[in-house]
């Protein structure tokens, strides 16, 4: 009991010198032991990593779950150390809908087969989200929370630990001044000196093994962000093949329902483009200029028929004597068959139309090849 009771009455006199030194040397009545200017830099470099951590972590999380509710769960679960439920994506949420429309519109008509396509598309595309975000969250939001948690707390708790070894050094410094103004008085206080020195000096080799020990993790950040760079890229090269994934989803969806053009668009004087003829990325499609009007080839026989019906054999197309237009490619384009006209960014072709054509497509021609092209992939010249 008596031990406890020393022991406490030793802490709170540490406590009470530590807080009188620091008044002091905020009143700027104490000295104050001041370090080099290199470990400043390595504090303030330290600083500099936390806060950018901590604002680049946040900002990813909401990037990768913007709803708050969603990530005030997922952070409760992972506090408790249990396993966060799996979660459906607005993708796969998206497809489950378009899919159950379908089928009270009707599975087998334009719409509820158009509903079915473009909801599975959206599933695969919510399938991809769903990888990437886990992917992201293992090799780039992990790391950066470990730093917080983990190294962070360990470099915050020996400057804490530093700055009372300062304290009590500075202190240790001012007894030993006042030991001397006593000493020159009287020599009765010569055994006072002696005690502020010695104190002094334990207290002065204290500072300076905390002071290495908390070099040597300020230095270590810059081992923090060789690993934070490689995390980087990792979420990077995830990123990318993301989106990669998403606009190859989005082309084939693009082709599948460019082949039933014919079937879904209820005539050619309706004026919503087919699913075929979609825009390309919409930054890109905003700044397409508008399509002038083909004139229309006369009357061939035997060829309206065979565009109306969706079947073109581009050997039986013959070229009209006027009426056809030069045109620059704006994308690359796949030829879903036979009867279109694959196409490169930026060559020249040129085009026309025939009687009976689907007004979002018209007949392309590069050497002696020819087929269908997509007019919004086209940028027609005067």
């Amino acid at each position: 009991m008596d031990f406890n009771v020393k022991k406490l009455a030793s802490d709170a006199g540490v406590f009470f010198s530590r807080a009188m030194q620091f008044t002091e040397e905020k009143l700027g009545q104490a000295e104050k032991t001041e370090l080099d200017a290199h470990f400043e830099n390595l504090m303030a470099r330290a600083d500099c990593t936390k806060n950018w951590t901590e604002k680049i972590l946040r900002q990813t999380e909401v990037l990768l779950q913007p709803n708050l509710s969603a990530r005030v769960e997922e952070f409760l679960y992972e506090k408790l150390d249990r396993k966060v439920p799996s979660r459906v994506t607005n993708g796969e949420l998206l497809a489950q809908y378009m899919t159950e429309a379908a089928n009270d519109f009707g599975p087998g008509t334009p719409y509820g087969k158009t509903l079915i396509k473009v909801g599975e598309t959206q599933r695969r595309l919510g399938a991809a989200e769903r990888d990437f975000i886990q992917s992201a969250s293992i090799n780039f939001l992990t790391p950066l929370r470990n730093f917080l948690e983990g190294d962070w707390r360990t470099i915050t708790k020996e400057r804490r630990t530093l700055q009372n070894c300062r304290l009590d050094l500075d202190a240790c410094k001012a007894r030993l001044k006042k030991a001397k103004a006593a000493e020159a008085k009287a020599a009765l206080w010569s055994d006072e000196v002696e005690k502020a020195e010695h104190e002094l000096r334990l207290t002065q080799t204290e500072f300076d093994r905390q002071a290495e020990v908390t070099r040597l993790l300020l230095e270590g950040i810059s081992s923090t962000h060789v690993n934070h760079l490689r995390c980087l890229h990792e979420f990077v090269e995830s990123q990318t093949n993301y989106y990669a994934q998403c606009y190859q989803y989005m082309l084939d969806l693009q082709k599948q329902l460019g082949r039933f053009s014919g079937t879904f668009v209820g005539n050619a004087e309706s004026t919503s483009p087919p699913a075929a003829a979609a825009s390309p990325p919409a930054a890109a499609a905003a700044t397409l200029p508008a399509v002038p009007t083909i004139p229309v080839v006369p009357t061939i026989v035997g060829v309206p028929s065979a565009v109306a019906e969706g079947v073109l054999n581009p050997n039986e197309v013959k070229p009209p004597a006027s009426g056809t237009r030069k045109a620059r490619v704006l994308y690359d384009y796949e030829a879903a068959d036979s009867t279109e006209l694959a196409l490169l960014a930026d060559e020249m072709i040129t085009v026309y139309s025939l009687p009976g054509m689907d007004p979002d497509w018209l007949i392309g021609e590069r050497g002696n090849q020819k087929g269908k092209v997509p007019v919004t992939y086209l940028e027609l010249l005067s």
